[in-house]
């Protein structure tokens, strides 16, 4: 995640084809190889949706979706990328609850 601007936008290969033309379909997939690791009360509290989906998926779905920023180093790019990332986020659709499938496993509070 942390070098996806670079790569996106610093290597020629990757910015004639990652764009809305050459690319119909991203699907984000989030999986931990555990379970709530002792967070279950954190998550209790603040909600895992907000922790991982506004907090995580959230940034990089913005960072493959994003069109190019003006300044990607230089004092005004943090700026011209947050520009670009609110760009698509405002974009997609709100999400209705008839959208979302939620769940909750019993025991988490023990992990």
């Amino acid at each position: 995640v942390q070098n996806l601007i670079m790569m996106r936008f610093g290597n020629l290969w990757f910015e004639r084809i990652w764009n809305r033309d050459n690319i119909q379909c991203v699907i984000l997939t989030f999986k931990e190889p555990f379970g709530t690791d002792g967070r279950g009360g954190y998550f209790d509290k603040y909600g895992i949706i907000r922790d991982i989906i506004q907090n995580h998926l959230l940034q990089v779905l913005s960072l493959l979706a994003m069109e190019a920023p003006s300044k990607v180093d230089g004092s005004e790019s943090g700026e011209s990328i947050r520009d670009a990332k609110v760009q698509v986020l405002t974009a997609i659709p709100p999400i209705t609850i008839e959208d979302c499938f939620l769940g909750q496993y019993e025991g988490y509070l023990d992990d």
